[in-house]
């Protein structure tokens, strides 16, 4: 029987054994789950300002992993060859949450302080997610959340007592740039006005030439955050080409450096990335 995905606002509707949009979540006797429950395409252990995340926990390292899979479609995507891919595509690595805060614990001397959900979409993984953070709370680790923000408040707001830092992008502030893709602005607002009442979030939007790198969109950005608490940590990032948008050119820096001085007038914490 028809199942649907209660994860994001897509809410694919699944036939028994197919899989949704984010090619990651499946109907599966008749219960939808996350196909790449503990298949993992990517494991470091990251600085935590490389998230980014600032203000959480400055210094210390974050064990970080990622599977597979998105349910959104960016064109200009920085990791789309894990996040735009599909189980038969993705070299994996299976771990169960057992033996990932294994790890983590066998790497709390070299300062790492917990798990970063990251590199593709956390939300979509949802199960494991969940699952590893649990585990990770009863041994005294952190979790961090890396994530689009695209998903729908009751699983959000179920997870988020699990979750310590979260960082969330904000890819622009038009509904038009959301629809090319494949979501809404509304629901990103949502879960950034949400997830900033519980735990630590630190937001960053990536300045694309052409499509969101206008001075009024980031004054719009800026007022709008500052609404939710003008001190959350606001990164405005360089673009590099990539993916589908291999043919754009990169963000100039000096376009980058003037728009964090606008979003200074607003937020007390405002950083540039990749420049």
């Amino acid at each position: 029987m028809k199942m649907t995905c209660p994860i994001c606002p897509h809410h694919c509707s699944l036939d028994l054994g197919q899989t949704g949009l984010c090619h990651a979540r499946i109907n599966e006797d008749d219960s939808i789950i996350c196909k790449n429950y503990g298949q993992l395409t990517s494991i470091a252990l990251d600085p935590v300002e490389k998230k980014p995340l600032v203000k959480f926990h400055p210094g210390k390292m974050i064990l970080s992993v990622g599977s597979y899979g998105c349910n959104l479609h960016c064109p200009f995507c920085q990791n789309f060859d894990i996040s735009q891919i599909g189980a038969k595509d993705a070299k994996v690595y299976s771990y169960t949450p057992e033996q990932l805060i294994d790890m983590a614990l066998e790497l709390v001397p070299k300062k790492n302080i917990g798990i970063a959900y990251t590199y593709n979409e956390p939300f979509i993984s949802y199960e494991y997610v969940t699952d590893c953070a649990m585990l990770a709370h009863e041994k005294g680790l952190l979790n961090v959340l890396v994530t689009n923000g695209y998903v729908c408040e009751e699983p959000l707001t179920k997870i988020l007592p699990l979750i310590d830092a979260m960082n969330i992008d904000l890819k622009g502030f038009t509904e038009e740039f959301y629809h090319k893709l494949g979501g809404d602005l509304e629901t990103v607002k949502n879960t950034i006005s949400i997830s900033a009442k519980s735990v630590h979030v630190e937001v960053t939007t990536l300045i694309i030439p052409d499509e969101n790198d206008t001075y009024e969109e980031m004054d719009a950005i800026s007022s709008w955050l500052a609404s939710v608490d003008d001190e959350i940590p606001f990164h405005v990032s360089a673009f590099f080409p990539r993916y589908k948008y291999r043919d754009r050119r990169p963000t100039p820096f000096d376009r980058v450096y003037v728009l964090a001085d606008i979003a200074r007038k607003k937020l007390k914490n405002v950083y540039t990335g990749n420049c």
